[in-house]
């Protein structure tokens, strides 16, 4: 009898064989679109268009050569689309968005690192999840949010300040923006403190939040593009012995920051259950004094029907969520603000003019800003809205056709055979990449400076172009957020504590560059460091105190 071996490879061998024959037997509705050839058989465009260092200068090549739809190749050489056409992201997003779906990778990826949350799961159960939990990111919710959010970073300023007493420091700013957005995260969305934000250094949990998405670049493209399919291997408690004795680096990290996310978030939603139990007394006396998003969430649920409430599980893993979700791409957000800032210090003095004198009670000193007042300064807003148009911290997603569509295009693009192509028809497991950034940057809706950072746009009016697209994203005509069911829950959330941490930080210091090269990493949330040969998330600037 044929060893299991030998089975294994006979059963590769009939499928690697059928993949190349495939295209010369099955017709497909893609061999018409105009795209890239393989750079190589097994990986197709893959490790060029999403490797660390190759992926920008890459996409931006094939979107200028090839325009708002064209195919590429995934592994072995399948034929993938690409797009930033604004017709197909709103039928993707929204018009079909029950066509196309989340990669099953992906979905398997977030559902293994974090539970079944918001991220991990479609259909009936994720509806049921997001009505359970819109509620709690309206403005209405961030108005009482905003005195905690102040209050936590005045101590984050003092933590830098103490760090900066005489003259110019050098300071990792990606650092403390973590350790902020966590705490902002914990306070204002768990009702928990993570980090005083005393220590030098941040505390393991928070290391293991900010280390998740590189350690996922660094696993093997093979083994990230065929997670869904490993984690179908055997019981749970068999595929977690394999990994521990795995002598494979990046598992193991991955293994250990996953451990860390459920402990603690089991941990939060205990104490909160616990709190609740006491009654509202109980709350009060907790960080965020029963205000906060998980409390909220936690007396919302139970007093929801039973079709509508959430099981134990889920909520666990909305607070794993909540952390990786909101720390990770607020954080890099933030710290690809004041690296622009201190390219361009005329535009980091323009904005924090304009906080100062928002600021100013009159007698000389800064005061607090309330939901309202920061939300609205001008200047401050052109800045995060360019910022995020121009640098998304996720550059793009891939959607699955879960049934045969039709993707309808903006205006007709020219087949191979010369012919005008109006709408794509779709197979079911069709693969599809959105490119958000290529969108953000769209030439014909932005002009001819899409490339440009420049926050002066958004004070005056939009090109016609735009306004006409209807790109269907949640903010802003950007897909940053996305749009449909799927957009991100918390962007609201997400710009209040980066105009807060703004708001604080620019009047008391001056950022500028050190002579450390900072290199912007593509991955899961782009993250910078020094250099492009690190792996090391960091960003060291040089910062002044000033007396304003």
């Amino acid at each position: 009898m044929p060893s299991l071996l030998q089975l294994i490879a006979s059963v590769l061998a009939v499928y690697v064989g059928w993949r190349l024959l495939r295209p010369f037997v099955v017709k497909s509705p893609l061999d018409n679109i105009p795209g890239t050839q393989s750079d190589s058989f097994l990986w197709g465009n893959i490790l060029m268009l999403f490797g660390r260092k190759t992926s920008w200068a890459y996409s931006d090549r094939l979107a200028a050569e090839y325009g708002r739809l064209f195919t590429f190749r995934g592994m072995l050489s399948a034929k993938m689309l690409y797009t930033f056409d604004p017709r197909a992201l709103h039928s993707i997003y929204v018009k079909d968005q029950d066509v196309f779906e989340e990669s099953e990778n992906l979905l398997e990826t977030f559902k293994l690192f974090l539970g079944p949350g918001l991220l991990a799961t479609i259909g009936n159960q994720h509806r049921r999840q997001r009505k359970m939990l819109n509620p709690l990111f309206s403005a209405k919710h961030l108005r009482e949010m905003t005195p905690i959010f102040n209050s936590i970073i005045h101590k984050l300023q003092d933590a830098i300040s103490a760090r900066v007493v005489d003259g110019t420091q050098e300071i990792d700013v990606l650092g403390w923006m973590g350790r902020a957005a966590l705490e902002l995260v914990g306070q204002g969305g768990l009702g928990h403190s993570f980090d005083p934000l005393i220590e030098d250094k941040a505390d393991e949990f928070a290391e293991n939040v900010k280390a998740y998405f590189p350690s996922v670049q660094q696993l093997n493209l093979l083994m990230r593009q065929n997670l869904h399919r490993v984690v179908k291997i055997g019981p749970s408690w068999f595929r977690r012995g394999i990994v521990e004795i795995l002598p494979h680096k990046p598992s193991q990290r991955l293994r250990e920051i996953a451990d860390s996310l459920h402990e603690r978030s089991l941990s939060i939603v205990n104490e909160k259950k616990a709190a609740l139990e006491k009654g509202d007394e109980a709350l009060r006396e907790q960080v965020g004094e029963g205000k906060d998003i998980m409390s909220v969430l936690l007396r919302a649920n139970m007093a929801a029907s039973e079709e509508d409430r959430l099981p134990d599980e889920e909520v666990v893993a909305q607070v794993s969520t909540f952390v990786l979700a909101g720390m990770d791409t607020t954080s890099n957000a933030l710290a690809r603000i004041l690296h622009l800032l201190t390219l361009h210090p005329a535009v980091q003095d323009k904005v924090r003019e304009e906080i100062v004198r928002a600021r100013d009670d009159g007698t000389g000193t800064l005061k607090d800003l309330d939901y309202d007042e920061v939300m609205e300064l001008p200047y401050l807003d052109a800045v995060c809205r360019e910022t995020l148009r121009r640098y998304p911290p996720v550059r793009g997603l891939l959607r699955i056709a879960r049934k045969d569509g039709i993707l309808p295009l903006s205006a007709p693009i020219r087949g191979i055979d010369g012919t005008l192509i109006e709408s794509i028809p779709v197979k079911k497991g069709s693969r599809i990449f959105t490119d958000i950034s290529a969108s953000n940057r769209n030439k014909e809706l932005w002009g001819p400076d899409a490339d440009e950072w420049k926050p002066e746009r958004w004070l005056n009016p939009l090109p016609r172009a735009l306004e006409e697209a209807h790109i269907p994203g949640v903010y802003s005509h950007l897909m940053t957020f996305i749009g449909g069911s799927r957009a991100c829950i918390g962007f609201k959330f997400s710009q209040l504590e980066m105009k807060v941490v703004l708001a604080m930080l620019l009047p008391a210091f001056k950022f500028e560059l050190s002579d450390k090269p900072i290199y912007w990493n593509a991955a899961g949330v782009n993250f910078p460091s020094v250099g492009e040969d690190s792996i090391k998330p960091e960003m060291p600037l040089l910062l002044t105190r000033l007396q304003v």
